[in-house]
């Protein structure tokens, strides 16, 4: 009897220990890692690109069925492994500074207002080369390429790029310039991401 009794207790605790993943709730300002799947390289954020085009836009989603800006720059040098701070405004306080006219593939566009006394960073995007970019668009909801030739009113916007990787990937700029806000990061286990198949907010961004 005292047998049966302690499995059933045992049995009580492993059971009310075991936590469910919260249900989905927009927005889920849950921050989730990525899981590791490449080596740094340009390729491989290619390769993470091209898989990501075209995804909704969901603020403060960071994948792999939707992304806000930087839940997708977040994620591309997350699976990478390596980790970066999750909102635009941390992002562009590491990595190396470079001039607009050096940038270089895998390279990050920080934009704000046309307002060029404002610092405030509001969004990011990845630099692909020939005035081509990639962005997780809240005006598109979607992951998109877009182009500063076609579209000038972001050249105007561009408050700073950084660079994490070398451009011969020997070398990771992961220095932080300014001190960065603490990140509390959990995974699937606890919380549940966007999914396909789910409804899209009415809003891209909430009130």
């Amino acid at each position: 009897m005292k047998y049966i009794l302690s499995c059933l207790c045992i049995l009580f605790l492993v059971t009310g220990c075991a936590q469910k993943a919260k249900p989905y709730h927009y927005p889920n300002y849950d921050i989730i890692k990525p899981e590791i799947t490449c080596e740094p390289h340009r390729k491989n954020i290619q390769e993470l690109l091209l898989s990501y085009l075209g995804k909704p836009y969901v603020w403060a989603e960071e994948g792999p069925d939707a992304f806000d800006c930087s839940g997708l720059t977040y994620n591309i040098y997350g699976k990478m492994g390596l980790q970066i701070p999750r909102t635009a405004c941390e992002q562009a306080k590491m990595g190396k500074k470079v001039a607009f006219k050096d940038l270089y593939y895998g390279d990050l566009i920080f934009f704000g207002s046309t307002n060029r006394r404002s610092r405030r960073i509001s969004h990011v995007g990845i630099y692909l080369g020939d005035g081509w970019f990639a962005q997780a668009s809240s005006k598109d909801r979607k992951v998109v390429i877009s182009n500063f030739n076609k579209e000038p009113r972001y050249i105007k916007r561009i408050k700073l790029c950084r660079r994490y990787l070398s451009e011969d990937e020997r070398a990771k700029y992961m220095t932080c310039h300014a001190p960065l806000k603490k990140m509390k990061i959990t995974s699937n286990k606890y919380t549940t991401p966007w999914k396909a198949g789910m409804k899209l907010p009415r809003r891209a961004v909430p009130r």
